[in-house]
């Protein structure tokens, strides 16, 4: 049965457009009918593929085998094109006895006598009644039967024979030039034009459906969409109609069902150019334009690029057939099918070839990542070949470049280093391999510091041959500064000429570079992936170098541009980074706050030597704001023997230390103290200005009562490098003056106060300012001494550090310090609480465990409390203060 269909019949190539079914079958009819009486007819029926061309040639075979003529069909295809006389071997197939010639594939142009023979022994079949010749896709007709046929329609005139042919337009593979020309001169030739179904014709088709198994359109989906859908292909609307009858409202075409099959059979029946083009198209998306089809259609390695006016004619298919509405298919789930008849390795060079089209158009990098990255969600493991490198190594870069807006996109580093891990692995070139390595350590670093540090230990544990010769080895080495990693930095270099020569370790280019050179790179130098680490490390200069000012000006202002760039691991390290500098200026709070940043901004998984630097700077900013169980928290991460190899791990071993010796537990410390220093030596970073575990040490010692041991380890640090800074010489002096000769202590903390407030670290200044005021009690000068005491309180107020406050007078809210001038008065509460335990019976030493100070300072309070109380002993201390001598004051 014939479906309603725009058609164009008439008078010898006359046009009759708009046709309905009615005209279209009365057409057809009358060819019949003048074929019937003995008169020869050829019929081509031209149209896009899925328009109702077979329907019709199959309407038209039906007719005639009902009014009695002999029809012979055959259905053209691919594979026919390269079989000499397939075709005609298809029509005569079935007929009485009918001799071929016999024909080679290379006799193009058969013999007159064949072609003679043919149309004779054909005309003869006719002497019984009409005989039609029905062939279907006749551009995809072999030369010779083409010939034959032509042959045919010039000299069967007078018989009752009629030939009708269909071809599908817009196809890159057309019949014999000579074959629709010959036609065309015929008077008894007639042309049909099968276009798209109307809007009206769409709903009529829709309203009373051809098929079993479609059913009338119900409301869920109303005509107009039916006609945006299938563009008034009656192939695709009888599809969609079919698959709208199973599902009650209508559900978006399944990808295997009948609607999507249609898709299909419209390409493969357009040809592979059209085929080719619809794929790229669906590949292309919202971005596709001729010009990009065209290149697409040319891949790299291949032949050249079709013409354009080959691509222009295939896309014109496409519309022609309603698939396409301009460049953009007419509903999603035709291009799912489109690409869901590729298979993945296919689908997987479409979009090789859409990324190279882009690049090459000035696309954006984002586009073009997405189209190289595309095939590892497909399941292609390999998606990338050697010629690709170039193109994935400079769209890595161009998503990271600064651009115009604010920040990065986060998911813009996880991109450039899956784009730079296909390049690493198409790479043959050893040398470029291992810069791509090192780009991807680079690059890591945005992401998490755990990334960057496992891709830089996979390059540092990778073979040195690999390297290009007269390679930098600065910027590896700036990374593995930056992480800490003093050890394999060094290597970097090769063995030195001095093993023990301090200048070849890399701490010497951290502590030792002029703060001037610092600041110069600080203050001229963006983030990028390349400047990071040159950026940390020059910031860690002026923090170890006695300039914590700066190193927390420049670090805030490194830390805001990393939150600009979108990058979660440049965000941590630099918030860590603050913190530190905040916490070497004596601003708890501050370094508490930032810590604890760095830590919330790292992702939930990564791991690394990173996260126990934070941790270090909260444990002892805890510490000081009297946050003890906070503190505890944080000092329970395993301390393992990679953890070691970072400087963040030994950061956090004192940390640890200090925890324990403020809890009372100087033994515990002291070897943590002792382990971080010979992890130190062994990387020979042995600098106090790094990390002062010498002075640490003997403050555990003096905890436990070994002054000379204590003593021993200052003095030798004061021979080591570094002496001479004002945070390291001030902390020792404080130290040499608790376990030195009274005569001299007076003297050696007013140095140590005035070394320790040139150094910028009030924490330190508050403790030596309250060993400045008990030894100045101690000699006599109670007023200068309380003033000094209330200075130190005050300073450790300020800073909201409530864990020094209580260290300086325990359990007082206020500088409760309230002496007479004369040398006996009240005692103040440090001194109330010494004589107390005392007069429990606990040692000096128990009493600096409990109350959090050394046994210097208890012995300090002691012998105050025996000069104002009167007594030579703690035999005579009373038990209970019933006298008012330890009332508050």
């Amino acid at each position: 049965m014939l479906t309603p269909t725009s058609a164009a019949f008439g008078r010898k190539g006359g046009l009759m457009t708009q046709a309905d079914r009615a005209s279209v079958t009365e057409a057809l009819e009358s060819v019949l009918t003048t074929c019937a009486v003995g008169r020869s007819r050829a019929v081509l029926i031209e149209g896009a593929a899925g328009c109702g061309k077979s329907h019709l040639l199959d309407a038209v075979a039906e007719r005639a085998t009902a009014a009695g003529a002999l029809v012979l069909t055959a259905a053209a295809g691919e594979q026919e094109r390269r079989v000499p006389l397939g075709v005609l071997r298809q029509l005569v197939g079935s007929a009485p006895v009918f001799a071929l010639p016999r024909t080679g594939a290379d006799d193009a142009v058969p013999s007159e006598e064949a072609l003679l023979t043919f149309c004779a022994e054909l005309c003869g079949l006719a002497l019984d009644g009409p005989v039609v010749l029905c062939l279907d896709d006749v551009q995809h007709a072999d030369p010779q039967s083409l010939h034959h046929l032509r042959h045919l329609v010039r000299h069967a005139r007078p018989a009752p024979i009629l030939l009708v042919a269909t071809s599908t337009t817009g196809t890159e593979h057309t019949q014999d030039p000579l074959f629709t020309p010959e036609l065309t001169r015929q008077p008894h030739f007639r042309r049909i034009r099968l276009g798209l179904l109307t809007a009206q014709e769409t709903a009529r088709a829709a309203a009373h459906p051809p098929e079993e198994g479609t059913a009338p359109v119900g409301p869920g989906r109303p005509t107009p969409e039916l006609h945006r859908i299938t563009g008034g292909n009656p192939l695709l609307l009888r599809a969609l109609l079919q698959e709208d009858g199973a599902a009650v409202p209508p559900s978006p075409p399944a990808p295997d069902g009948p609607f999507a099959e249609a898709v299909l059979t419209c390409l493969h029946r357009s040809g592979p150019l059209a085929q080719a083009a619809a794929r790229a198209v669906a590949t292309l998306a919202g971005l596709a334009t001729e010009p990009l089809v065209a290149r697409m259609l040319h891949l790299p390695g291949t032949d050249a690029p079709p013409a354009d006016r080959s691509v222009q004619g295939a896309l014109a298919a496409l519309r022609a057939c309603g698939l396409l509405d301009g460049l953009r298919f007419r509903h999603p789930s035709v291009p799912a099918a489109v690409l869901a008849d590729a298979s993945p390795r296919t689908r997987g060079d479409l979009h090789r070839s859409a990324a190279h089209a882009l690049h090459g158009a000035g696309a954006p990098a984002e586009a073009v990542a997405d189209h190289l990255l595309a095939p590892l969600a497909d399941g292609v493991r390999s998606p990338a070949r050697p010629e690709d490198f170039t193109l994935l190594v400079e769209t890595a870069r161009s998503l990271l470049a600064p651009g115009p807006g604010p920040t990065t996109r986060a998911d813009a580093t996880v991109d450039a280093e899956r784009l730079l891990e296909l390049a690493h692995g198409v790479c043959p070139d050893e040398a470029e391999r291992a810069a791509v390595a090192l780009r991807l350590a680079l690059i890591g670093a945005r992401r998490h510091p755990a990334a960057a540090e496992s891709r830089l230990t996979a390059w540092v544990t990778g073979p040195r041959s690999a390297r290009p010769a007269g390679w930098d080895p600065r910027e590896p080495a700036a990374l593995l500064l930056a992480q800490g990693r003093f050890t394999e930095a060094v290597a970097l270099f090769g063995p030195p000429q001095d093993p023990s020569a301090e200048g070849h370790s890399p701490v010497s280019t951290l502590l030792d570079t002029p703060a001037a050179d610092c600041e110069a790179l600080l203050g001229t130098v963006p983030l990028t992936d390349t400047t990071f680490a040159p950026l940390v490390n020059a910031v860690r200069t002026l923090l170890y170098s006695d300039r914590p000012e700066r190193a927390v000006f420049v670090s805030g202002e490194l830390l805001t541009e990393a939150e600009k760039s979108g990058a979660p691991g440049w965000r941590a390290v630099c918030a860590g980074l603050h913190a530190e500098a905040l916490l070497r200026i004596g601003d708890a709070q501050g370094a508490r706050r930032h810590a604890t940043a760095a830590l919330d901004a790292l992702p939930a998984s990564g791991g690394g030597t990173f996260p126990y630097g934070p941790a270090a700077v909260l444990v002892q900013a805890c510490g000081a704001l009297g946050r003890y169980d906070e503190a505890a928290r944080h000092v329970q991460y395993p301390v393992t023997r990679q953890i070691l190899t970072s400087l963040y791990g030994v950061q956090y071993l004192r940390a640890r230390g200090l925890h324990q010796l403020s809890l009372g537990q100087p033994h515990t410390a002291l070897a943590d103290f002792r382990k971080a220093g010979r992890v130190l030596q062994s990387w020979r970073a042995d600098r106090a200005a790094l990390l002062p575990w010498r002075t640490d040490a003997a403050q555990a010692l003096l905890r436990m009562g070994r002054l000379g041991r204590a003593r021993t380890l200052v003095e030798e640090q004061l021979t080591l490098p570094d002496a001479t800074h004002p945070r390291v010489r001030g902390a020792c002096l404080r130290l040499l003056a608790v376990t030195g000769s009274p005569g001299r202590r007076t003297a050696l903390l007013r140095e140590s106060v005035d070394e320790l407030r040139r150094s910028g670290d009030r924490l330190e200044t508050a403790r030596a300012l309250a060993d400045l005021g008990h030894a100045l009690h101690d000699d006599d000068r109670p007023s200068q001494g309380a003033a000094t005491l209330r200075a130190a309180w005050n300073l450790a107020q300020q800073m909201g550090a409530v864990g020094l406050r209580e260290e300086l007078l325990p359990g007082s809210d206020r500088p409760a310090i309230a002496l007479t001038a004369a040398a006996a008065g009240p005692l103040s509460d440090a001194e109330q609480r010494v004589a107390a335990l005392a007069a429990e019976g606990l040692t000096n030493r128990g009493i600096a465990a409990r109350l959090g100070v050394t046994v210097s300072t208890v012995e300090q309070h002691l012998t105050r409390v025996y000069r104002k109380l009167g007594v030579t002993s703690r035999a005579d201390l009373p038990a209970r203060p019933t006298d008012g001598a330890f009332v508050r004051g």
